[in-house]
């Protein structure tokens, strides 16, 4: 199961709704490996305006409906 024991954004809690992987993500956004995982695991953390588009446009593949309050406060 996913997310088991981890402390979770809404951004990881929306990965592990739908059973993706923080790698995955990564990889489609173009982003690093490091960001997702900050992103997914910090609440507080609101990357930067570019990363947060490519992450966006990503998961849009997935919920075409999803919008930057979903994961950030914006």
């Amino acid at each position: 199961m996913w997310g088991i024991g981890k402390r979770r954004s809404a951004l990881g809690k929306w990965l592990d709704k739908n059973g993706l992987e923080q790698q995955e993500l990564a990889k489609t956004a173009k982003v690093s490996k490091n960001t997702v995982s900050k992103a997914c695991s910090e609440v507080d953390y609101v990357p930067s305006p570019g990363v947060m588009k490519k992450i966006l446009k990503a998961i849009r593949q997935v919920d075409p409906n999803a919008k930057m309050n979903d994961f950030w406060d914006m």
